[in-house]
């Protein structure tokens, strides 16, 4: 068994890593910025362009395809050959996208400038969690923390940016956006060195692509479902947060905002703790764990109000969000010869057809309304529960 079941590491690779996996999590944590604002400024443009709720969920739906379901393309590309200039390219055209959003009336061109920035997200994500598992040592989970934590703040921070932007200076100044980009772009010339993989290395990874099995084992495929649930509780709590709060209850953006902060932040924190917990006692029964207590606390979202509600959904998030580099560890060692491939898979198509999940979510406001289909959540951490358990992967460290 333990042969199924490789560390990502190769013999040349190095040890723990904490600078480079610092630098490359700054560049996870820009490119999410621009993926995490997007639901957060749907109502705007709803409004501004008078879309229906299922046209909103397209324009969604549009971005989770390009920025997420593509991703095992280009982890493909990733490994036939490293291509480190997808880092710097990746953020540089998921920065541009969004930014120019607020700029067109036309619903047409909006689609193509987020499908621009999905696309950027897409490039950055399979090259980066590739080249972090280089820099993870013996402490995968941990070390893929580090660098998911980054994306993670950036899409908590994100909903506050942009809805703070939009509500004090205007939609029209969302370009504004841009900057973070532009900083990483400047920071990763003067860190560039800091994240180079030794040609050795590489050449040890091509090598193993070229030499592995081309079956997709089926313990990945029920991961990748059981990620596909947990993605689409994930992002149905992020979009109709603020439908329900600034549509159907008429409150305050910002306050919604803050409630989906506060669920994001949850979940940075859930990965900072629970990494280390999962390299200890086992990635797969933490990761049981996680569903466990998700399926119980959801509930609570909706029998709590005020100081309390902020408290429910900041441990939800905390929970159900804990297991993300979790899972990316474990799909790499159950495809060790495909890192990049494993990485965009489990990222970006997994999380990209959890996505999906909110267009039927879109169709279930327009006809139900907004508070039921945000309860409808509810089923789903249970249903991730159920397909874990049938993931096949050894139960220790």
């Amino acid at each position: 068994m333990p042969g199924c079941y490789a560390t990502v590491n190769t013999p040349e690779a190095r040890e723990f890593n904490l600078k480079a996996l610092l630098v490359l999590s700054l560049g996870h944590f820009v490119t999410d910025i621009y993926q995490g604002a997007l639901p957060a400024i749907l109502p705007f443009l709803k409004e501004r362009l008078a879309l229906s709720y299922s046209t909103a969920g397209l324009l969604l739906l549009a971005s989770n395809v390009t920025s997420s379901v593509i991703q095992p393309l280009f982890g493909l590309l990733s490994d036939r050959k490293g291509r480190p200039f997808l880092l710097p390219l990746g953020v540089l055209v998921a920065g541009g996208g969004f930014s120019l959003v607020a700029l067109p009336t036309n619903v047409a061109l909006i689609m193509l400038l987020v499908i621009l920035s999905g696309l950027g997200v897409a490039a950055y994500h399979p090259e980066g969690f590739k080249t972090a598992s280089y820099f993870t040592g013996t402490r995968a989970a941990t070390g893929m923390a580090v660098f998911s934590v980054g994306g993670y703040f950036g899409f908590a921070i994100a909903p506050m940016i942009a809805l703070s932007i939009v509500t004090r200076l205007g939609f029209s100044w969302l370009p504004l956006m841009m900057i973070f980009s532009l900083l990483f772009l400047a920071a990763l010339a003067v860190l560039r060195s800091s994240i180079a993989v030794p040609e050795a290395v590489r050449e040890h990874a091509a090598a193993a692509v070229r030499t592995s099995r081309r079956r997709i084992p089926v313990s990945l495929v029920v991961l990748i479902g059981t990620v596909i649930i947990r993605s689409w509780a994930h992002a149905g709590i992020m979009t109709y947060i603020p439908f329900y709060y600034i549509d159907y209850l008429k409150g305050d953006p910002l306050y919604a905002g803050q409630l989906v902060s506060v669920f994001l932040l949850g979940g940075v924190a859930g990965t900072i703790i629970g990494s280390p917990l999962a390299d200890r006692w086992g990635h797969k029964r933490y990761l049981v764990l996680s569903m466990i207590l998700s399926t119980l606390m959801f509930p609570f979202i909706f029998m709590v109000k005020g100081s309390l509600l902020v408290l429910a959904l900041g441990l939800f998030g905390m929970v159900l969000i804990s297991t993300f580099s979790v899972t990316v560890v474990m799909a790499q060692r159950l495809l060790p010869g495909n890192l990049g491939v494993a990485s965009g898979l489990m990222v970006g198509f997994a999380i990209g057809t959890g996505g999906v999940g909110v267009t039927i979510l879109g169709i279930i406001a327009d006809h139900f309304g907004v508070p039921f289909a945000l309860k409808s959540i509810m089923v789903l951490p249970l249903a991730g529960l159920a397909l874990s358990l049938f993931i096949k992967y050894p139960s220790g460290r």
